[in-house]
């Protein structure tokens, strides 16, 4: 890819933008992070990789808070991640004092998408080595789980993974209909996936 790839703004011959590609290369190489949309919640998974046995307990989070009616997890640089969850908090806070009510899931990740893609277009700024999957709840459209990836593209889905484990995980999450499970029943299959993904 060469001297396709010093700019996020710059296609290559085929298309390519290689500073995204490069970004999502962060994301496979990094802990696997996992989504599921059960019939009565989501539950959200991550693996934790102790890199030093002195690092305080809590310190390396991967999931977080937007709201009190939406969660995420991170996949990827952690510190991009987390700029994108303060983004989303913002964006939370916004809404809610606009129109207030809590922001939908749908709405949220459509406008971090936005956000994220805005760092693909101009020569000043990277794409973010993260990924983020958004849990949430709202009356009007239930359980919701979205992937937003560097591209800035936002989707919505029953069960995603994102990391090094993606692979074996989407192979798992294909086998089983974790949406005519409950949460407690999906805890157990959704750890040993994780667990597998190791291997």
């Amino acid at each position: 890819g060469t001297m396709y790839d010093l700019s996020a703004t710059t296609f290559s011959p085929e298309g390519k933008i290689f500073q995204i590609e490069y970004a999502q290369k962060a994301i496979d190489n990094s802990e696997t992070v996992v989504g599921v949309r059960c019939k009565d919640g989501i539950l959200l998974g991550s693996d934790k990789l102790l890199f030093s046995k002195l690092l305080v307990p809590g310190t390396n989070r991967r999931i977080y808070n937007i709201d009190y009616s939406v969660g995420a997890v991170l996949a990827g640089k952690v510190p991009d991640g987390r700029a994108l969850v303060s983004h989303c908090r913002k964006e939370a806070t916004k809404y809610n004092y606009s129109f207030d009510i809590p922001i939908a899931g749908r709405i949220l990740s459509e406008r971090l998408g936005l956000f994220v893609n805005a760092h693909t277009l101009y020569g000043s700024v990277r794409p973010f080595g993260a990924s983020v999957i958004l849990a949430s709840h709202c009356p009007e459209e239930g359980y919701q789980l979205h992937m937003v990836e560097p591209s800035g593209q936002a989707m919505g889905y029953f069960s995603c993974t994102a990391g090094k484990g993606k692979q074996v995980v989407k192979a798992e999450l294909e086998k089983k209909a974790f949406r005519e499970l409950t949460c407690r029943e999906a805890l157990v299959p959704l750890i040993k996936m994780l667990i597998l993904s190791h291997e």
